[in-house]
């Protein structure tokens, strides 16, 4: 089978890219950019040279595929110009859905995120049915996501074949990058993080993310939303399994959500307001913290065959990983 990954060369695509050559499909990959699909040398993946806002680009990639898996996203807690990120994330997954269809293309896979998932109050987790509309999202990249998410619902609604995942936190190995999460594991293998705050995370191995996309075209029904997601934890109880599997202290200081925010408010004044520099401290991303981005899976397990794997071994392949590519000081 053809199959095209947008989006092939960031963590959760490289992976998706591997696990279909590992099925013996011929596998073609989106990217702006050669330096965007690095991760991929020396695999046998065919790259095509495309922009999600480039509709004549996205017709000559999708031609002959007959599955896509759209993984691509603008994902910043910060941007200068913010209008970029719904040009990318929404007009962008509207385009390609509109050349999957002209196409041809039997069935596309969109990968959404949690971030376009209601969370509850109290800490409890949230999942797929849980009340939550635009307002409830914070920030211009939550509000793309829950935007282009709506896009491809509408799209399924429809009739055409449009199926969606939506992964909680990935961890684990290539995350070259590294993601907002492979940033703080890179810091405390650094001793850059002295102090933490109470917030948490919904934590999965990045192979199980992969797979679930196979699993949701596989085994799910189109525009039914499936969190791909295992297991909530503090960020407290993150970094601790890291001091276990690195053999590093932990960092004992909780800091106070209200004087993070008054930091990063300051910072992102300084930084953002008068400098048009990124910040160091996206206010976006303080916010966030908040609440605990806890999720239940439920849904993906019983409907899928979903079946998470261990995160400590997740987390100890991504150290190894990172170690290994000297990341590691």
């Amino acid at each position: 089978m053809q199959i095209l990954v947008t989006g092939g060369g960031g963590f959760v695509g490289s992976h998706l890219v591997r696990l279909l050559l590992s099925k013996g499909h011929r596998v073609r990959v989106l990217a702006r950019s050669a330096q965007s699909t690095t991760i991929l040398d020396g695999l046998q993946v065919e790259v095509v040279a495309g922009d999600l806002t480039d509709r004549p680009s996205l017709l000559a990639a999708v031609e002959g595929c007959q599955r896509v898996f759209h993984c691509a996203a603008d994902y910043r807690l910060w941007s200068r110009n913010y209008r970029e990120l719904y040009r990318n994330n929404v007009d962008g997954t509207d385009n390609l859905l509109r050349a999957c269809k002209d196409r041809g293309v039997a069935q596309v896979v969109y990968t959404s995120s949690v971030a376009a998932i209601g969370i509850p109050g109290g800490g409890k987790p949230g999942d797929e049915q849980t009340p939550v509309c635009l307002d409830d999202m914070i920030g211009h990249y939550k509000r793309s996501k829950f935007l282009a998410q709506q896009v491809a619902q509408q799209y399924a609604r429809r009739g055409y074949p449009v199926f969606i995942v939506n992964p909680s936190t990935p961890v684990g190995s290539h995350d070259w990058k590294p993601t907002a999460t492979g940033k703080i594991i890179v810091d405390f293998l650094n001793g850059r993080m002295p102090a933490f705050v109470d917030t948490g995370l919904n934590l999965v191995a990045v192979e199980d993310v992969a797979l679930g996309h196979w699993l949701a075209v596989e085994k799910g029904e189109p525009g039914r939303l499936y969190i791909l997601g295992n297991q909530n934890l503090t960020l407290r109880q993150i970094l601790e399994i890291l001091a276990q599997l690195s053999r590093r202290p932990p960092p004992k200081v909780q800091l106070p959500y209200g004087l993070v925010y008054a930091l990063a408010w300051v910072e992102n004044l300084i930084s953002a307001g008068l400098l048009n520099q990124e910040p160091k401290i996206p206010l976006e991303g303080v916010k966030m913290a908040r609440k605990k981005m806890w999720f239940c899976s439920d849904r993906a397990q019983k409907e899928l065959g979903f079946k998470p794997t261990s995160v400590e071994q997740a987390l100890s392949r991504a150290i190894d990983w990172y170690h290994s590519q000297g990341y590691v000081q």
